[in-house]
């Protein structure tokens, strides 16, 4: 039996209430498949979708998902079953889930799939223990079967930050694993020769010591190297163009 969501009251957030700001740069650009015609504009509708769930700006063609993305193409699927696919996928649990603890990734998926940071703690406690009940794929269904994410994007729509006001955008203020993930990479990088472990390193080199062997210069013979005979002829020189006589 599974636990049910734990109530939280919302905040009053920028996206919970209309706004009247004048278009600009930072207006998000909206997707939407029936705007997509041509091939050119499906490819930018699936490069944002890619952009907006893995918030990385440079997708590796390993990490690419191929078979949504001909179903999304052939019009088998919709932006919402492309998008569920994405973050359900391997390589989404590669390089966001192992990384991350429940909490954050209530933050991550918040921001990805539905546009919005958390409204607070209490939000980010009940997704957590949805996530250690029903597991990933189960917190993702029940985000994109939301009647938020029904309201605000539908089926066809690829999910933006709703309402960026002022602040930064969601990729630049939450990437990919958070400051624990990094500090642990950076320990584990550098055990070998860390300044940490300088000292057990210095005693651990075993110095050896040289010993000199005494050598008596009177048993030194040195062989004769002069010549009986005199050379005769003309030498060749390394040149072949070049001759000496003998004096």
């Amino acid at each position: 039996m599974s636990i049910p969501l734990l109530e939280y009251k919302p905040s009053s957030q920028n996206q919970r209430v209309p706004g009247y700001e004048v278009p600009n740069e930072d207006t998000p650009r909206i997707y939407r498949i029936e705007d997509a015609a041509y091939d050119s504009e499906l490819k930018e509708l699936i490069w944002a979708t890619y952009r907006q769930v893995f918030s990385e700006h440079v997708i590796l063609k390993f990490f690419r998902q191929g078979n949504l993305e001909s179903q999304l193409k052939n019009r088998a699927i919709s932006v919402r079953d492309f998008v569920r696919g994405l973050a359900k996928s391997e390589a989404f649990k590669t390089l966001v889930i192992k990384s991350n603890s429940n909490y954050r990734l209530v933050e991550l998926a918040l921001k990805r799939l539905l546009g919005r940071a958390p409204y607070n703690k209490d939000e980010e406690i009940a997704w957590s223990i949805k996530i250690a009940t029903n597991g990933w794929d189960g917190f993702v269904d029940a985000l994109l079967d939301s009647e938020e994410y029904q309201s605000n994007f539908g089926e066809n729509i690829v999910p933006y930050q709703r309402r960026r006001y002022k602040d930064r955008p969601f990729n630049l203020v939450t990437p990919r694993y958070g400051n624990y993930w990094r500090d642990k990479l950076e320990s584990e990088r550098y055990i070998e020769g860390d300044i940490k472990n300088f000292l057990e390193l210095a005693k651990s080199i075993e110095i050896k010591t040289v010993t000199f062997t005494p050598v008596s210069t009177a048993n030194i013979q040195i062989p004769d190297t002069t010549r009986n005979t005199t050379p005769t002829g003309i030498p060749i020189s390394v040149n072949p163009s070049a001759n000496f006589p003998v004096r």
